[in-house]
């Protein structure tokens, strides 16, 4: 199988989150909300390599490397991202292939922020790969009632079936993906994930459930919950 490599984007502040300190650096359980999101690839054998996209005033001040400790060593070096998710994955690909990586490698890219990743939905992706040419991605079926708003009322309740939440990691070949995200900034699409962007080059990737758990820190609260779910699983991170 190809080479299998992870491009985790980090260039943005979390502006939703309302902090002074970018929310992938803040404290979670001892370490950095990054370092829980880094942890499962670092004990995965099949990983070959974990590239980070950061906002360039970290990499130039090297605050990054300060809060990851031990951790920035076992990384590829960072590239610095841009101004939307989008375009930190694309640059952190670039960098990959700058690196020796094979536009035929797989890429999985996971959100700084999701630091609850579990290594038993980490392997069940990796799992299948081999079968799974369009890529794949983790997700979890919706299980909340959906309803449709406008001017803060419910108008009526969206048929849930089929439906599913979006999780990352999400993985394609890098060529590819690559490809499909230049052509969304080309065309000035808002891309929000990966499978977006291949999905309008016509691809279909398969859905991988994962653990609803996986959460992203997008608020305060966020992080408590965060806290409690690594606490749940028995140690900082990547835990079965």
């Amino acid at each position: 199988m190809d080479k299998i490599w992870v491009v985790i984007p980090a260039g943005g502040r979390g502006q939703r989150f309302g902090s002074a300190q970018a929310k992938q650096y803040l404290t979670l359980v001892e370490r950095p909300v990054l370092a829980h999101a880094i942890a499962p690839f670092l004990g995965e054998e099949r990983i070959a390599g974990v590239q980070l996209a950061l906002p360039g005033e970290d990499l130039a001040t090297g605050v990054w490397r300060h809060l990851l400790g031990a951790v920035a060593e076992r990384l590829l070096p960072p590239v610095v991202g841009g101004a939307e998710r989008a375009d930190s994955v694309r640059l952190g690909l670039e960098a990959l292939l700058s690196q020796g990586a094979l536009g035929q490698d797989w890429v999985l890219v996971h959100d700084a922020a999701r630091p609850c990743l579990r290594d038993r939905d980490l392997h069940a992706l990796l799992d299948v790969l081999p079968d799974s040419p369009q890529g794949a991605l983790l997700a979890v079926p919706v299980a909340d009632t959906l309803k449709r708003e406008e001017a803060g009322h419910s108008l009526g309740t969206v048929d849930r079936h089929h439906l599913w939440r979006a999780l990352t990691p999400q993985a394609f070949p890098l060529g590819p993906l690559l490809t499909a995200l230049t052509r969304a900034k080309e065309q000035g699409l808002a891309i929000t994930d990966e499978a977006s962007a291949m999905e309008r080059e016509g691809w279909r990737p398969r859905l991988v459930r994962g653990r609803s758990d996986n959460i992203k820190i997008t608020y305060p609260d966020d992080l408590e919950l965060a806290s409690a779910i690594l606490a749940a699983h028995g140690s900082g991170g990547g835990a079965v």
